[in-house]
């Protein structure tokens, strides 16, 4: 009766001003994917089918033939070679993304949980300092780290890429923020019950933290994945990441724009970021959305 009664009730008309939210939310949609759309457009265009000017769309047919000239001229992927498998840019990527985040995040965590939960001498000054560190333009490091990287022995590994992101600024900074969110009360019943100071941030800080710990993770991956100077530095040949790749193929000028090939070359280093921000992205959302400012 209830559900006949409801159903029977007139629709609620929906507003000029709801109308124009969602044309404007599609609009920005489409003009976002555009860049995307149009890389995978030309990147299964026939390498002989050249672009001209209003001829965006695809061409007489369909062609994956850019994506296997790509594999061939850089190793993007492992190939068995002497019966081992041999390095390739997505292997030395994934080593030093993966290290670096791993190591992230426990330094964080035990950064942001000191900041919020113990006081001490010089507190303040130093999470001032820290913040510093996010206004010094990374190009100033570049020679005394890469000094430092000499002196360790370390050239040319994927190690030397990834040790000076162990410790983040921002990171630091985000998760005090989440910290910050979580209730008074339960930390003090937490230490009424007994609990150490590890037991507090395993237990009481970091499960309403989650999200903040998701989000900045993805823009770790994000930009370690993409990094490119750094890397270019401290690496000669066996532990250069994707990007390295990719630029080999922006250096094709002098044949002519190989833009079949760059397109093709780009979507293999994207792919698996764009495919995690879709598994991602409401934590990623709800995160920056959720973090105040205390």
């Amino acid at each position: 009766m209830t559900q006949a009664v409801l159903s029977a009730r007139p629709r609620k008309p929906i507003s000029t001003s709801k109308w124009l939210v969602n044309a404007l939310t599609i609009t920005l949609c489409i003009v976002w994917a555009i860049p995307i759309l149009w890389a995978i457009i030309v990147s299964l265009r026939p390498r002989e089918d050249a672009l001209g000017r209003g001829d965006i769309w695809f061409g007489e047919h369909l062609s994956v033939e850019s994506y296997q000239i790509v594999n061939q001229l850089a190793p993007f992927f492992p190939h068995v070679e002497d019966g081992q498998l041999t390095a390739s840019y997505y292997q030395n990527t994934l080593q030093y993304v993966l290290t670096t985040l791993a190591v992230q995040l426990i330094t964080i965590p035990l950064a942001a949980f000191a900041f919020v939960h113990f006081e001490f001498p010089g507190k303040k000054i130093l999470f001032y300092l820290i913040l510093a560190q996010m206004m010094i333009p990374t190009a100033s490091l570049l020679v005394p780290n890469f000094v430092t990287i000499r002196e360790l022995g370390l050239y040319d590994t994927t190690l030397a890429i990834a040790i000076p992101y162990f410790g983040s600024a921002f990171g630091t900074f985000l998760m005090r923020q989440a910290f910050l969110e979580v209730p008074t009360e339960l930390v003090e019943a937490g230490q009424i019950d007994g609990c150490r100071w590890y037991h507090l941030l395993w237990h009481v800080y970091l499960p309403p933290s989650r999200s903040t710990l998701i989000a900045f993770g993805l823009v770790s991956v994000s930009f370690h994945w993409n990094s490119l100077l750094w890397p270019l530095v401290v690496t000669s040949d066996k532990a250069r990441p994707l990007t390295m790749g990719l630029l080999r193929f922006t250096q094709l000028t002098d044949i002519g724009a190989q833009w079949s090939l760059i397109m093709a070359a780009t979507l293999i280093i994207v792919a698996p970021l764009l495919l995690i921000f879709l598994i991602f992205q409401r934590q990623f959302i709800q995160s920056f959305m959720h973090s105040g400012i205390k």
